[in-house]
This record gives structure tokens, sequence and C-alpha cells, in this order.
């Protein structure tokens, strides 16, 4: 936990945002303020039968805790919940989406999204929904390596399908998991991801001209349930 709190210090969030981070902590760990900081879950699964969704959100409590987020501004959907586990998760003070977004969320502050192993288009729907310097640069992916999707995907394909995750790599930050061999099957390809408002600016403007909603037509393995 600590490695992973230790990326969040290098965040190069835009002037108007430094006052959401206070001084490190002499642990070493950054603290935020609270209540400018939110959380979004997406994609965790049904940790009543699987063990990796169990790790998964136990970790994000863990980082509500550590970043001192209320549970109340962490929200969190996936469409396999159950009524038992939608019970839970409002017992624990988390706030439950009820409809599914696929990914849309438009952010107006400093938003950690948590999203492991989620499918590319939920990134890329996300990338969208929020397509200008102002909203990315207050966003925070905690999710499948950007660089890995890159690196396994044709330039082509990327370019057709995923579009928006093709046009913010140049404007990325982003900082790997640890590793650690017990928790391989939890973590693996996951990566800390933050947008800089200066390598945002220095992304062609014509990047930014183009806004229209995905829509996946020729995509043929789409990781998403969608509505």
């Amino acid at each position: 936990m600590s490695e992973v709190l230790c990326s969040f210090e290098n965040l190069q969030l835009e002037p108007s945002q430094q006052s959401v981070m206070k001084p490190s902590s002499h642990s070493g760990e950054p603290v935020f303020k609270s209540s400018h900081l939110r959380c979004v879950c997406y994609g965790i699964g049904s940790f009543s039968s699987c063990v990796i969704s169990r790790y998964q959100l136990a970790f994000l409590l863990l980082l509500l805790e550590k970043l001192q987020i209320p549970k109340s501004q962490c929200y969190i959907f996936d469409p396999l919940f159950s009524e038992l586990e939608i019970g839970v998760l409002n017992d624990l003070g988390v706030t439950v989406i009820l409809e599914n977004e696929e990914g849309k969320h438009h952010i107006h502050e400093v938003t950690i999204f948590y999203m492991i192993h989620c499918g590319k288009a939920l990134y890329n729907n996300l990338l969208w929904s929020n397509w200008s310097i102002d909203a990315l640069s207050k966003m925070i992916i905690i999710g499948n390596s950007f660089k890995g999707i890159e690196e396994r995907l044709l330039a082509r394909i990327l370019e057709r399908d995923y579009l928006y995750i093709a046009k913010v790599l140049k404007g990325t930050e982003e900082a790997a998991f640890p590793v650690h061999p017990q928790y391989m099957d939890i973590f693996n390809d996951t990566s800390i991801h933050w947008f800089p408002l200066q390598k945002l600016k220095e992304l062609p403007p014509e990047a930014w001209q183009f806004q229209e909603e995905p829509v996946y037509q020729e995509c043929d393995d789409l990781e998403i349930i969608r509505k």
C-alpha cells in the first residue's frame, strides 16, 4: 500500500487543485483533503463468489481509509452485483450506483476511478465523457495499463475502436502497481494513470476537436455489459 500511495505524491495537478493535497505525513504517505476527493469504482465483480473481487474490494476500502475519502464519496457499480452484495455495500457505507453508466461519468472535481481489469471500452467511454483539458487534469485512473493496451493492440484497431485511449496516451503519466507474487491475479497489469495539465496542453488542437460518442460498431470483443 505504501508504494501505491507514494505514486500519488507525484501527481502533477493543475495549480487550482494543489489545495487538494496536504503535505506528506511523517510516514511518507500523502494525505488528501477528503472534502475535495471522490472515488468511483467500476467492475469489481461479484465479491460474494469471487476471491479476487474480495481482495480488490478490500484494497478499495483500505485506499479510502488511507486517502481519508469518506465512504459516502465512493460511488460503486457492477452489473453483476446481487441484491445481497448491494446490501453489504450499503452497510459498508459506500454509495451504490443503480444505473449502468457504461463508464460515462463526467467529473467536476478531483476523482479517483478504481477500475481493475475493466474492459477497454469502459476506459474509452470514461475519457470521452471527460474529454477536455480541465476534466482530464482532475482524473486519476487505477486500472489496466494504457501502455499495455497500446502494446497489445494494432495501432489501427486502437484508433478505430478506442480512439480516446489512443489520443490521450501522449498526455498520460503512468506508474505500475508493485508486483507481488501472492497477488498476481488480482492486480496484474494494473497502473495508476494521471493526466498532467502541461502534457494535455501539448496535445495537438485537433485532438480536442473530434468529440463524437464511441459506438463500437466494428468492435468484435466488446468487454463491457451495456444497458
